[in-house]
Protein backbone atom coordinates (compact mmCIF):
# COMPACT_ATOMS: atom_id res chain seq x y z
CA UNK A 1 0.00 0.00 0.00
CA UNK A 2 1.15 3.51 -0.84
CA UNK A 3 1.19 6.34 1.68
CA UNK A 4 0.06 8.81 -0.99
CA UNK A 5 -1.72 8.43 -4.31
CA UNK A 6 -1.58 11.61 -6.38
CA UNK A 7 -3.78 12.17 -9.42
CA UNK A 8 -2.34 14.73 -11.82
CA UNK A 9 1.06 15.15 -13.47
CA UNK A 10 1.16 18.93 -13.60
CA UNK A 11 3.45 21.09 -11.52
CA UNK A 12 1.40 20.75 -8.31
CA UNK A 13 1.18 16.97 -8.51
CA UNK A 14 4.86 16.35 -9.26
CA UNK A 15 5.90 18.95 -6.68
CA UNK A 16 3.98 17.11 -3.96
CA UNK A 17 5.33 13.76 -5.18
CA UNK A 18 8.92 15.01 -4.97
CA UNK A 19 8.52 16.55 -1.52
CA UNK A 20 6.78 13.45 -0.14
CA UNK A 21 9.25 10.98 -1.66
CA UNK A 22 12.13 13.00 -0.21
CA UNK A 23 10.59 12.53 3.25
CA UNK A 24 10.60 8.76 2.85
CA UNK A 25 6.91 8.32 2.00
CA UNK A 26 5.77 5.70 -0.49
CA UNK A 27 4.26 7.72 -3.34
CA UNK A 28 2.25 6.88 -6.45
CA UNK A 29 1.48 9.53 -9.08
CA UNK A 30 -0.72 8.87 -12.10
CA UNK A 31 -1.22 11.11 -15.12
CA UNK A 32 -3.58 10.17 -17.94
CA UNK A 33 -1.57 12.03 -20.59
CA UNK A 34 2.02 13.33 -20.61
CA UNK A 35 3.58 15.30 -17.79
CA UNK A 36 2.65 18.99 -18.14
CA UNK A 37 0.45 18.11 -21.08
CA UNK A 38 -2.06 20.84 -20.29
CA UNK A 39 -1.95 23.84 -17.93
CA UNK A 40 1.64 23.48 -16.75
CA UNK A 41 3.10 23.73 -20.26
CA UNK A 42 0.81 26.58 -21.32
CA UNK A 43 1.90 29.34 -18.96
CA UNK A 44 3.59 32.64 -19.79
CA UNK A 45 6.84 30.94 -18.63
CA UNK A 46 7.48 33.29 -15.71
CA UNK A 47 8.73 32.80 -12.17
CA UNK A 48 7.37 36.05 -10.78
CA UNK A 49 5.63 37.72 -7.90
CA UNK A 50 2.73 38.90 -10.01
CA UNK A 51 2.98 42.68 -10.12
CA UNK A 52 -0.65 43.17 -11.14
CA UNK A 53 -1.92 41.13 -8.17
CA UNK A 54 -0.97 44.03 -5.90
CA UNK A 55 -3.91 45.96 -7.34
CA UNK A 56 -6.21 43.26 -6.03
CA UNK A 57 -4.62 43.40 -2.56
CA UNK A 58 -3.16 39.89 -2.86
CA UNK A 59 -0.15 40.92 -0.79
CA UNK A 60 0.29 37.49 0.79
CA UNK A 61 0.39 35.77 -2.60
CA UNK A 62 2.83 38.31 -4.03
CA UNK A 63 5.12 38.12 -1.01
CA UNK A 64 5.11 34.32 -1.10
CA UNK A 65 5.91 34.29 -4.81
CA UNK A 66 8.63 36.95 -4.54
CA UNK A 67 10.35 34.94 -1.82
CA UNK A 68 10.34 31.89 -4.08
CA UNK A 69 11.90 33.50 -7.16
CA UNK A 70 15.48 33.21 -6.00
CA UNK A 71 14.93 29.85 -4.30
CA UNK A 72 13.90 28.37 -7.64
CA UNK A 73 16.62 30.27 -9.49
CA UNK A 74 19.29 28.75 -7.26
CA UNK A 75 17.84 25.25 -7.56
CA UNK A 76 17.38 25.21 -11.32
CA UNK A 77 19.64 27.85 -12.96
CA UNK A 78 19.68 25.90 -16.23
CA UNK A 79 15.93 26.24 -16.85
CA UNK A 80 15.32 29.43 -14.83
CA UNK A 81 17.15 32.71 -15.39
CA UNK A 82 16.74 36.43 -14.55
CA UNK A 83 14.87 38.69 -16.92
CA UNK A 84 14.32 42.45 -16.91
CA UNK A 85 10.84 43.76 -17.67
CA UNK A 86 10.23 47.18 -19.18
CA UNK A 87 6.96 48.85 -18.17
CA UNK A 88 6.20 51.93 -20.28
CA UNK A 89 4.25 54.82 -18.76
CA UNK A 90 1.33 55.63 -21.03
CA UNK A 91 -1.08 58.55 -20.81
CA UNK A 92 -4.56 57.52 -19.75
CA UNK A 93 -3.32 54.38 -18.02
CA UNK A 94 -2.03 53.91 -14.47
CA UNK A 95 -0.04 57.07 -13.62
CA UNK A 96 3.73 57.01 -13.08
CA UNK A 97 3.47 57.60 -9.32
CA UNK A 98 1.11 54.65 -8.98
CA UNK A 99 3.40 52.35 -10.94
CA UNK A 100 6.41 53.50 -8.93
CA UNK A 101 4.59 52.80 -5.68
CA UNK A 102 3.67 49.32 -6.84
CA UNK A 103 7.24 48.63 -7.94
CA UNK A 104 8.58 49.87 -4.60
CA UNK A 105 6.37 47.32 -2.86
CA UNK A 106 7.44 44.70 -5.38
CA UNK A 107 11.11 45.35 -4.58
CA UNK A 108 10.61 45.13 -0.81
CA UNK A 109 7.82 42.63 -0.11
CA UNK A 110 10.09 39.65 -0.68
CA UNK A 111 13.78 38.89 -0.20
CA UNK A 112 16.03 39.74 -3.14
CA UNK A 113 19.80 39.30 -3.40
CA UNK A 114 20.44 38.03 -6.93
CA UNK A 115 17.96 40.18 -8.84
CA UNK A 116 18.45 43.94 -9.37
CA UNK A 117 15.79 46.38 -8.25
CA UNK A 118 13.62 48.84 -10.13
CA UNK A 119 15.07 51.69 -12.16
CA UNK A 120 13.52 54.58 -14.09
CA UNK A 121 14.02 54.65 -17.86
CA UNK A 122 14.13 57.16 -20.67
CA UNK A 123 12.67 54.97 -23.39
CA UNK A 124 13.93 57.25 -26.16
CA UNK A 125 17.56 57.00 -25.05
CA UNK A 126 18.05 53.79 -23.08
CA UNK A 127 17.26 51.34 -25.89
CA UNK A 128 18.99 51.17 -29.23
CA UNK A 129 16.51 50.36 -31.95
CA UNK A 130 13.60 51.21 -29.64
CA UNK A 131 10.60 49.28 -31.05
CA UNK A 132 7.95 51.30 -29.20
CA UNK A 133 5.80 54.14 -30.41
CA UNK A 134 7.38 57.57 -29.95
CA UNK A 135 4.70 58.78 -27.53
CA UNK A 136 6.15 56.39 -24.95
CA UNK A 137 8.98 58.39 -23.43
CA UNK A 138 9.28 57.14 -19.86
CA UNK A 139 9.09 53.81 -18.12
CA UNK A 140 10.44 51.52 -15.45
CA UNK A 141 12.52 48.35 -15.46
CA UNK A 142 12.14 45.66 -12.82
CA UNK A 143 13.24 42.04 -12.38
CA UNK A 144 11.56 38.65 -12.45
CA UNK A 145 12.61 35.29 -13.91
CA UNK A 146 11.92 33.15 -16.94
CA UNK A 147 11.25 29.41 -16.61
CA UNK A 148 11.01 26.52 -19.02
CA UNK A 149 7.71 25.45 -17.49
CA UNK A 150 7.29 21.97 -18.97
CA UNK A 151 10.92 21.12 -18.18
CA UNK A 152 10.39 22.22 -14.60
CA UNK A 153 7.63 19.62 -14.38
CA UNK A 154 9.60 16.80 -16.02
CA UNK A 155 12.72 17.44 -13.92
CA UNK A 156 10.67 17.58 -10.72
CA UNK A 157 9.00 14.29 -11.66
CA UNK A 158 12.38 12.75 -12.47
CA UNK A 159 13.75 13.80 -9.09
CA UNK A 160 10.66 12.36 -7.39
CA UNK A 161 11.19 9.05 -9.18
CA UNK A 162 14.87 8.95 -8.25
CA UNK A 163 13.82 9.43 -4.62
CA UNK A 164 11.48 6.44 -4.83
CA UNK A 165 8.17 7.75 -6.22
CA UNK A 166 6.23 5.59 -8.66
CA UNK A 167 5.43 7.87 -11.61
CA UNK A 168 2.98 6.49 -14.16
CA UNK A 169 2.12 8.52 -17.24
CA UNK A 170 -0.44 7.61 -19.90
CA UNK A 171 -2.35 6.08 -16.98
CA UNK A 172 -5.90 7.15 -16.22
CA UNK A 173 -7.69 6.72 -12.93
CA UNK A 174 -11.08 5.32 -13.97
CA UNK A 175 -12.44 4.38 -10.56
CA UNK A 176 -11.93 5.42 -6.94
CA UNK A 177 -13.36 3.73 -3.85
CA UNK A 178 -13.10 5.19 -0.37
CA UNK A 179 -12.73 2.98 2.68
CA UNK A 180 -12.37 3.98 6.34
CA UNK A 181 -8.57 3.65 6.26
CA UNK A 182 -7.51 3.59 2.61
CA UNK A 183 -8.33 4.38 -1.00
CA UNK A 184 -8.62 1.89 -3.86
CA UNK A 185 -7.78 3.22 -7.33
CA UNK A 186 -8.61 1.49 -10.59
CA UNK A 187 -5.98 2.45 -13.15
CA UNK A 188 -5.97 1.94 -16.90
CA UNK A 189 -3.03 2.72 -19.12
CA UNK A 190 -0.92 1.49 -22.02
CA UNK A 191 -2.74 -1.77 -22.51
CA UNK A 192 -2.98 -2.81 -18.87
CA UNK A 193 -5.30 -2.34 -15.91
CA UNK A 194 -4.21 -2.39 -12.28
CA UNK A 195 -5.65 -1.71 -8.84
CA UNK A 196 -3.65 0.16 -6.21
CA UNK A 197 -4.32 1.18 -2.61
CA UNK A 198 -3.16 4.25 -0.68
CA UNK A 199 -3.70 5.72 2.77
CA UNK A 200 -4.24 9.26 1.45
CA UNK A 201 -5.53 10.58 -1.86
CA UNK A 202 -4.34 13.89 -3.34
CA UNK A 203 -6.48 15.28 -6.12
CA UNK A 204 -4.13 17.53 -8.11
CA UNK A 205 -5.86 17.06 -11.44
CA UNK A 206 -5.86 20.78 -12.29
CA UNK A 207 -8.85 21.66 -14.47
CA UNK A 208 -10.24 18.19 -13.81
CA UNK A 209 -10.31 18.33 -10.00
CA UNK A 210 -14.12 18.37 -9.95
CA UNK A 211 -14.57 15.39 -12.34
CA UNK A 212 -12.04 13.37 -10.31
CA UNK A 213 -13.98 14.21 -7.14
CA UNK A 214 -17.12 12.89 -8.82
CA UNK A 215 -15.46 9.46 -9.19
CA UNK A 216 -15.71 8.89 -5.44
CA UNK A 217 -18.31 11.41 -4.26
CA UNK A 218 -21.45 11.53 -6.36
CA UNK A 219 -23.10 13.89 -3.87
CA UNK A 220 -20.50 16.60 -4.51
CA UNK A 221 -22.22 18.53 -7.28
CA UNK A 222 -21.08 22.00 -6.28
CA UNK A 223 -18.28 23.06 -8.62
CA UNK A 224 -15.40 24.69 -6.80
CA UNK A 225 -13.35 25.55 -9.88
CA UNK A 226 -13.36 28.68 -12.01
CA UNK A 227 -11.94 27.54 -15.35
CA UNK A 228 -10.17 30.33 -17.23
CA UNK A 229 -8.49 29.92 -20.60
CA UNK A 230 -5.26 31.77 -21.24
CA UNK A 231 -3.89 31.96 -24.79
CA UNK A 232 -0.59 33.12 -26.27
CA UNK A 233 0.69 33.93 -29.74
CA UNK A 234 4.24 33.59 -31.06
CA UNK A 235 5.52 35.91 -33.80
CA UNK A 236 8.91 36.64 -35.38
CA UNK A 237 11.32 38.44 -33.07
CA UNK A 238 9.97 41.95 -32.57
CA UNK A 239 12.81 43.72 -30.77
CA UNK A 240 16.48 43.49 -29.84
CA UNK A 241 17.78 42.69 -26.39
CA UNK A 242 17.10 40.13 -23.68
CA UNK A 243 14.53 42.24 -21.83
CA UNK A 244 10.76 41.83 -22.00
CA UNK A 245 7.90 44.32 -22.10
CA UNK A 246 4.78 44.51 -19.96
CA UNK A 247 1.99 46.56 -21.54
CA UNK A 248 -1.13 48.02 -19.91
CA UNK A 249 -4.40 47.52 -21.76
CA UNK A 250 -7.43 49.77 -21.88
CA UNK A 251 -9.50 47.03 -20.22
CA UNK A 252 -7.26 47.18 -17.13
CA UNK A 253 -5.43 43.96 -17.92
CA UNK A 254 -1.77 43.60 -18.94
CA UNK A 255 0.06 41.55 -21.55
CA UNK A 256 3.69 40.52 -21.87
CA UNK A 257 5.96 40.58 -24.93
CA UNK A 258 8.90 38.28 -24.25
CA UNK A 259 11.94 37.11 -26.25
CA UNK A 260 11.23 33.48 -27.09
CA UNK A 261 13.36 30.67 -28.44
CA UNK A 262 15.92 33.06 -29.93
CA UNK A 263 14.09 33.99 -33.10
CA UNK A 264 10.61 34.74 -31.78
CA UNK A 265 8.53 36.94 -29.48
CA UNK A 266 5.88 35.50 -27.18
CA UNK A 267 2.80 37.65 -26.54
CA UNK A 268 0.17 36.82 -23.92
CA UNK A 269 -2.06 36.22 -22.20
CA UNK A 270 -5.86 36.32 -22.35
CA UNK A 271 -8.43 35.55 -19.66
CA UNK A 272 -11.55 33.85 -21.05
CA UNK A 273 -14.06 31.55 -19.33
CA UNK A 274 -13.78 27.91 -20.43
CA UNK A 275 -15.99 24.86 -20.01
CA UNK A 276 -15.45 21.13 -20.53
CA UNK A 277 -17.81 20.94 -23.50
CA UNK A 278 -15.46 23.17 -25.51
CA UNK A 279 -12.96 20.32 -25.80
CA UNK A 280 -9.17 20.89 -25.79
CA UNK A 281 -8.25 24.51 -25.13
CA UNK A 282 -7.53 26.37 -28.36
CA UNK A 283 -7.05 30.03 -29.14
CA UNK A 284 -9.99 31.77 -30.80
CA UNK A 285 -9.84 34.37 -33.55
CA UNK A 286 -11.12 36.92 -31.03
CA UNK A 287 -8.21 36.14 -28.70
CA UNK A 288 -5.69 36.51 -31.52
CA UNK A 289 -7.25 39.84 -32.46
CA UNK A 290 -7.16 40.93 -28.81
CA UNK A 291 -3.45 40.15 -28.39
CA UNK A 292 -2.53 41.68 -31.75
CA UNK A 293 -4.45 44.87 -30.97
CA UNK A 294 -2.97 45.15 -27.48
CA UNK A 295 0.59 44.76 -28.76
CA UNK A 296 -0.05 47.16 -31.65
CA UNK A 297 -0.98 49.89 -29.15
CA UNK A 298 2.69 49.92 -28.07
CA UNK A 299 4.90 48.64 -30.89
CA UNK A 300 5.65 51.09 -33.69
CA UNK A 301 5.07 48.28 -36.19
CA UNK A 302 1.63 46.77 -35.71
CA UNK A 303 1.06 43.06 -35.06
CA UNK A 304 -1.55 41.31 -37.23
CA UNK A 305 -2.95 37.81 -37.56
CA UNK A 306 -0.65 37.07 -40.49
CA UNK A 307 2.35 37.59 -38.20
CA UNK A 308 1.28 34.73 -35.92
CA UNK A 309 3.52 31.67 -36.37
CA UNK A 310 2.30 29.50 -33.50
CA UNK A 311 -0.22 29.64 -30.67
CA UNK A 312 -0.92 27.74 -27.49
CA UNK A 313 -3.66 27.79 -24.88
CA UNK A 314 -4.14 26.39 -21.41
CA UNK A 315 -6.85 26.31 -18.77
CA UNK A 316 -6.15 27.78 -15.34
CA UNK A 317 -7.95 25.80 -12.62
CA UNK A 318 -8.66 28.70 -10.26
CA UNK A 319 -10.57 28.43 -7.02
CA UNK A 320 -13.97 30.04 -7.55
CA UNK A 321 -14.03 33.03 -5.21
CA UNK A 322 -17.06 34.42 -7.09
CA UNK A 323 -15.17 37.39 -8.54
CA UNK A 324 -17.08 39.05 -11.34
CA UNK A 325 -14.10 39.21 -13.69
CA UNK A 326 -11.95 36.24 -14.69
CA UNK A 327 -8.85 38.42 -14.44
CA UNK A 328 -9.49 39.22 -10.76
CA UNK A 329 -10.03 35.64 -9.53
CA UNK A 330 -7.36 34.76 -6.99
CA UNK A 331 -4.28 33.00 -8.38
CA UNK A 332 -3.35 31.66 -4.96
CA UNK A 333 -3.82 28.00 -4.19
CA UNK A 334 -6.58 26.67 -1.94
CA UNK A 335 -6.67 23.27 -0.21
CA UNK A 336 -9.81 21.30 0.52
CA UNK A 337 -8.98 18.63 3.12
CA UNK A 338 -11.61 16.07 4.03
CA UNK A 339 -11.50 12.98 6.22
CA UNK A 340 -15.14 12.90 7.31
CA UNK A 341 -16.20 10.06 5.05
CA UNK A 342 -13.26 7.76 5.61
CA UNK A 343 -9.67 7.90 4.37
CA UNK A 344 -8.30 11.45 3.96
CA UNK A 345 -8.37 13.33 0.66
CA UNK A 346 -6.65 16.62 -0.14
CA UNK A 347 -7.87 18.49 -3.22
CA UNK A 348 -5.75 21.27 -4.69
CA UNK A 349 -7.32 24.29 -6.39
CA UNK A 350 -5.40 26.99 -8.25
CA UNK A 351 -1.76 27.76 -7.67
CA UNK A 352 1.08 29.23 -9.68
CA UNK A 353 4.24 27.69 -11.06
CA UNK A 354 6.24 30.10 -8.89
CA UNK A 355 4.76 28.78 -5.64
CA UNK A 356 4.59 25.07 -6.45
CA UNK A 357 7.33 24.19 -3.94
CA UNK A 358 5.58 26.13 -1.17
CA UNK A 359 2.30 24.43 -2.08
CA UNK A 360 3.94 21.00 -1.79
CA UNK A 361 5.48 21.91 1.55
CA UNK A 362 2.09 23.09 2.83
CA UNK A 363 0.50 19.85 1.66
CA UNK A 364 3.00 17.93 3.79
CA UNK A 365 2.16 20.11 6.78
CA UNK A 366 -1.54 19.45 6.24
CA UNK A 367 -0.91 15.69 6.20
CA UNK A 368 1.68 15.69 8.97
CA UNK A 369 -0.43 14.01 11.64
CA UNK A 370 -2.16 11.61 9.26
CA UNK A 371 1.06 10.26 7.74
CA UNK A 372 3.21 10.75 10.85
CA UNK A 373 5.64 13.04 9.01
CA UNK A 374 8.53 14.02 11.26
CA UNK A 375 10.99 15.46 8.73
CA UNK A 376 11.37 19.18 8.05
CA UNK A 377 11.28 21.04 4.75
CA UNK A 378 14.16 19.79 2.60
CA UNK A 379 13.45 21.16 -0.89
CA UNK A 380 14.58 24.76 -0.37
CA UNK A 381 18.25 23.91 -0.83
CA UNK A 382 17.89 20.85 -3.06
CA UNK A 383 18.77 21.46 -6.74
CA UNK A 384 16.73 19.81 -9.43
CA UNK A 385 18.58 17.37 -11.73
CA UNK A 386 21.27 19.27 -13.63
CA UNK A 387 20.91 22.37 -11.46
CA UNK A 388 23.91 21.87 -9.21
CA UNK A 389 25.90 24.90 -10.39
CA UNK A 390 25.90 28.58 -9.37
CA UNK A 391 23.03 30.79 -10.48
CA UNK A 392 25.53 32.92 -12.42
CA UNK A 393 27.52 29.96 -13.72
CA UNK A 394 25.72 29.23 -16.99
CA UNK A 395 28.29 30.84 -19.31
CA UNK A 396 31.16 29.09 -17.55
CA UNK A 397 29.40 25.75 -17.96
CA UNK A 398 28.88 26.37 -21.68
CA UNK A 399 32.57 27.27 -22.10
CA UNK A 400 33.65 24.10 -20.24
CA UNK A 401 31.46 21.82 -22.33
CA UNK A 402 32.51 23.43 -25.58
CA UNK A 403 36.07 22.42 -24.72
CA UNK A 404 34.97 18.89 -23.79
CA UNK A 405 32.97 18.41 -27.03
CA UNK A 406 34.58 20.80 -29.55
CA UNK A 407 32.86 19.17 -32.53
CA UNK A 408 29.44 20.33 -31.30
CA UNK A 409 28.01 23.56 -32.67
CA UNK A 410 28.00 26.36 -30.10
CA UNK A 411 24.22 26.84 -30.34
CA UNK A 412 23.70 23.12 -29.70
CA UNK A 413 25.86 23.26 -26.56
CA UNK A 414 23.96 26.31 -25.29
CA UNK A 415 20.62 24.58 -25.84
CA UNK A 416 21.78 21.39 -24.15
CA UNK A 417 23.04 23.28 -21.09
CA UNK A 418 19.78 25.25 -20.96
CA UNK A 419 17.86 21.98 -20.96
CA UNK A 420 20.05 19.64 -18.92
CA UNK A 421 22.61 21.72 -17.01
CA UNK A 422 25.35 19.56 -15.51
CA UNK A 423 23.56 16.41 -16.72
CA UNK A 424 25.11 17.14 -20.11
CA UNK A 425 28.17 15.26 -18.82
CA UNK A 426 26.06 12.12 -18.36
CA UNK A 427 24.07 12.64 -21.55
CA UNK A 428 27.26 12.91 -23.62
CA UNK A 429 29.48 10.65 -21.48
CA UNK A 430 30.09 8.12 -24.27
CA UNK A 431 30.25 10.68 -27.08
CA UNK A 432 33.71 11.18 -28.56
CA UNK A 433 32.80 12.30 -32.07
CA UNK A 434 29.85 13.46 -34.17
CA UNK A 435 28.91 9.94 -35.24
CA UNK A 436 28.31 8.88 -31.65
CA UNK A 437 25.39 11.32 -31.41
CA UNK A 438 23.32 9.13 -33.70
CA UNK A 439 20.88 10.30 -36.33
CA UNK A 440 20.45 14.08 -36.69
CA UNK A 441 16.78 15.02 -37.07
CA UNK A 442 17.39 18.74 -37.53
CA UNK A 443 17.77 21.87 -35.36
CA UNK A 444 20.52 20.17 -33.34
CA UNK A 445 18.33 17.28 -32.18
CA UNK A 446 20.19 13.96 -32.21
CA UNK A 447 19.07 10.43 -31.49
CA UNK A 448 21.15 10.26 -28.31
CA UNK A 449 19.09 13.07 -26.78
CA UNK A 450 15.77 11.42 -27.61
CA UNK A 451 16.94 8.17 -26.02
CA UNK A 452 17.97 10.12 -22.91
CA UNK A 453 14.51 11.69 -22.71
CA UNK A 454 12.86 8.28 -23.03
CA UNK A 455 15.06 6.75 -20.34
CA UNK A 456 15.12 9.70 -17.92
CA UNK A 457 12.16 11.99 -18.57
CA UNK A 458 9.11 9.81 -19.29
CA UNK A 459 8.92 10.62 -23.01
CA UNK A 460 6.72 8.36 -25.17
CA UNK A 461 5.89 10.41 -28.28
CA UNK A 462 7.42 12.84 -30.75
CA UNK A 463 5.09 15.56 -29.41
CA UNK A 464 6.59 15.12 -25.94
CA UNK A 465 10.04 15.85 -27.37
CA UNK A 466 9.21 18.62 -29.84
CA UNK A 467 6.71 20.67 -27.83
CA UNK A 468 7.17 19.94 -24.11
CA UNK A 469 10.67 18.69 -23.24
CA UNK A 470 11.83 21.23 -25.82
CA UNK A 471 10.34 23.71 -28.26
CA UNK A 472 12.34 22.39 -31.20
CA UNK A 473 9.11 22.08 -33.16
CA UNK A 474 9.37 25.84 -33.70
CA UNK A 475 12.78 25.47 -35.35
CA UNK A 476 12.28 22.39 -37.54
CA UNK A 477 10.78 21.99 -40.98
CA UNK A 478 7.68 19.87 -41.46
CA UNK A 479 9.85 17.13 -42.95
CA UNK A 480 12.20 17.19 -39.96
CA UNK A 481 9.33 16.98 -37.49
CA UNK A 482 7.85 14.12 -39.49
CA UNK A 483 11.15 12.26 -39.25
CA UNK A 484 10.92 12.36 -35.44
CA UNK A 485 7.37 10.99 -35.63
CA UNK A 486 8.57 8.22 -37.96
CA UNK A 487 11.41 7.32 -35.58
CA UNK A 488 9.00 6.92 -32.67
CA UNK A 489 6.63 4.80 -34.73
CA UNK A 490 9.33 2.14 -35.04
CA UNK A 491 10.53 2.13 -31.44
CA UNK A 492 7.74 0.56 -29.35
CA UNK A 493 8.49 3.35 -26.87
CA UNK A 494 5.28 3.15 -24.87
CA UNK A 495 5.84 -0.47 -23.83
CA UNK A 496 9.40 0.28 -22.78
CA UNK A 497 8.44 3.35 -20.80
CA UNK A 498 5.48 1.67 -19.10
CA UNK A 499 7.68 -1.08 -17.72
CA UNK A 500 10.30 1.38 -16.53
CA UNK A 501 7.98 3.58 -14.47
CA UNK A 502 5.40 1.13 -13.14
Amino acid sequence: MYDLAIIGGGINGVGIARDAAGRGLKVLLVERDDLAAHTSSASTKLVHGGLRYLEHYEFSLVRKALQEREVLLRNAPHIIWPMRFVLPVDEGMRPAWFLRLGLFLYDHLGSRSLLPGTQSLNLLKDFRGNPLQKRLKKGFAYSDCWVEDARLVSLTARDAKERGADIRIQTECVGIERSPDHWTLELKGQGSATTERAKVLINAAGPWVDPVTALYDQSSNAAKLRLVKGSHIVIARKFEGDHSYIFQNKDGRIIFAIPYEGEHTLIGTTDRPWSYDEGPAKISDDEIDYLCAAASEYFSESVTQKDVQWTYSGVRPLFDDHSQSASTVTRDYVFDYNDDGGAPVLSVFGGKITTYRVLARQAMKTLKSVLHIETDDWTKDAPLPGGDFPADGFDALVAEYRQDWPFLDRDVVIRLVRAYGTDVTELLAEVSDQAALGHHFGAGLYEIEIRWLIDKEFVTTAEDVLWRRSKLGLHMSEAEKASVVDWFSGQNVKTKTASSVS
